[in-house]
């Protein structure tokens, strides 16, 4: 019994001494990379991968680790939720963005998720009275900084402000964003610093913006090649000002003036590139993972939306754009591999939101779809609350498929503010567009466990949502136009998108499990060993990780 003892224990020290060697050799990543693309579809990685190089997505797909079936779990899928939502680790119910714009039933106007008039604009004459001030909890980013006792850097980069604002978190260093029209330039708030650094007034005084668009906008291989997407010559897509068809190639330099001048770069993907270029200039600028602890560099790129929004995900302008972000990327990857070196970065790729394709293409192959315009469709509430209560100002305002009452109105017609919203829910749904139109109250006392009214409750944040929610039905926009396209619902076309981890602390592989875009923000923190979000409802995804 003694020798089974002595082994027993033998046994236990050697286990525990493996255990904390294994423990001791884990080393944290000196720059964390989080990449989100703008209105990227999951299929976009199988559509376009014969054309892709080895060096960009294929590299993190073949190794690193890529969840082929993650999804948003909310509405709305817009821009400013999606980027919400993955710093934070949860959704709208918590971190109270719900929308880029929406309606503020206390001040009476609609209002913009980081516009803040107690910060003014640094490097430019406007555009950056902005701060985050409107979510309401911590990021991925903020808890990096906490963890490290606000040492570390966090900078933020994206053509679009909210998409640079809202990954940086409270605690940034800095989150830069274009500021077109006559400007060209990188800009930022007083929210983060006073003055811009050299490196970027540098930057901006390169004259990069004005080199990108001097060049026209032609196809990166023969166009007959582009077999992944439909005729270029099409009716479903908006064309820029001063052409007469969506096609290519694009006149840029002739071009501009008509369509916003700098402003251009965004629809165009030279807004990639320059988006890449000041990412690079930010690594070097900022020495980020040079220092003793962890950096993050936030990247979104916004073009890819701009593009998606006027053309459609099914043409052969949103194919060229990705197979340009896809050398983009490659270069971005290269860069990383010499400046902070191979095995010292970790880094994810995600979009904010996919997008369905353009509703009049869908019609044109017999596939459901449908068109809804807002004034029409105000037309028939007021029509409603007109039969069933005498007044046409109960109503205050619809937007973002939401109904918000006019509750001094109700008192004074002394109605109950729940009755009435229950009977404008009731009559909405016999609308030709609307599938289905619940209460406030009912997110507020049932459960849903599945299916769309599910994404509805999670978006639903009790103290900035409507009275009444409405879900159009698939494949449904608002548009006065029967061109381009959009995104927003809670269909699989508009929340499957990509979620790739890669380098440091992460496998190679790939998982066909479901997973929720609120995921990532847990699965990085347990990575670097910081605490999870204040708000977050994700759970790591274990299976990528070492």
């Amino acid at each position: 019994m003694k020798n089974i003892a002595i082994s027993i224990s033998f046994a236990l020290f050697i286990l525990i001494g493996c255990t904390t060697a294994e423990k001791k050799d884990i080393k944290k990543p000196k720059l964390v990379v989080g990449i989100v693309i703008d209105q990227m579809r999951y299929d976009y990685l199988i559509r376009f991968a014969s054309k892709y190089g080895n060096d960009g997505f294929k590299r993190i797909l073949n190794n690193g680790f890529s969840l082929e079936n993650a999804h948003y779990n909310y509405i709305p899928t817009y821009t400013a939720v999606g980027h919400t939502s993955i710093y934070t680790g949860t959704t709208p119910e918590n971190h109270g963005i719900i929308g880029n714009w929406w309606y503020d039933k206390y001040a009476k106007k609609s209002i913009y998720c980081v516009d803040d008039t107690n910060y003014t604009t640094v490097g430019s004459a406007k555009g950056g009275n902005k701060s985050p001030y409107r979510m309401q909890t911590t990021t991925l980013t903020d808890q990096l900084r906490l963890a490290q006792n606000m040492n570390g850097k966090t900078i933020s980069i994206a053509i679009k402000d909210r998409s640079a604002i809202l990954p940086a978190g409270h605690t940034a260093n800095a989150a830069y964003w274009f500021e077109g029209n006559t400007e060209g330039k990188w800009i930022t708030s007083t929210f983060y610093m006073n003055q811009l650094p050299k490196w970027v007034t540098d930057f901006n005084n390169s004259g990069k913006a004005a080199d990108y668009l001097s060049k026209p906008w032609e196809t990166l291989y023969d166009i007959t090649t582009y077999t992944e997407s439909i005729a270029d010559d099409n009716p479903y897509e908006e064309v820029f000002k001063g052409k007469n068809s969506p096609t290519f190639p694009y006149d840029i330099p002739t071009l501009k003036a008509a369509n916003g001048n700098f402003d251009m770069i965004k629809a165009i993907p030279a807004g990639n590139s320059i988006t890449t270029d000041f990412a690079k200039a930010a690594i070097i600028g900022e020495q980020l993972g040079k220092s003793a602890y962890t950096d993050f560099l936030a990247i979104s790129y916004s073009t890819p939306d701009y593009i998606g929004h006027q053309f459609g995900v099914a043409s052969k302008e949103i194919q060229d754009n990705y197979l340009r972000l896809d050398k983009d990327l490659a270069s971005l990857f290269t860069f990383l591999d010499k400046e902070v070196g191979k095995g010292n970065y970790t880094l994810f790729l995600t979009a904010d939101h996919a997008a369905v394709q353009v509703p009049s293409y869908l019609q044109s192959q017999k596939i459901p779809a449908h068109y809804s315009k807002l004034e029409e469709f105000k037309k028939y509430i007021n029509d409603i609350t007109l039969t069933h209560f005498n007044s046409d100002k109960i109503v205050e305002n619809i937007s973002n498929f939401q109904i918000f009452l006019n509750k001094k109105e109700i008192a004074k017609l002394k109605l109950d503010a729940t009755t009435v919203a229950q009977k404008i829910a009731d009559e909405a749904i016999n609308h030709t567009v609307i599938y289905k139109a619940v209460t406030a109250r009912t997110m507020q006392s049932a459960h849903f466990t599945d299916g769309i009214l599910q994404k509805l409750q999670k978006g639903y944040n009790q103290k900035f949502s409507g009275d009444v929610l409405l879900i159009p039905l698939p494949s449904t926009i608002s548009s006065y136009t029967r061109k381009g396209t959009t995104h927003g619902s809670g269909y699989s076309y508009d929340t499957h998108v990509p979620v790739i981890f890669y380098g440091n602390g992460i496998k190679k592989g790939s998982s066909k499990r479901e997973y929720t875009i609120t995921d990532i923000a847990p699965t990085i923190a347990n990575l670097l060993q910081v605490e999870f979000p204040n708000g977050t409802t994700g759970q790591i995804v274990d299976e990528a990780l070492k």
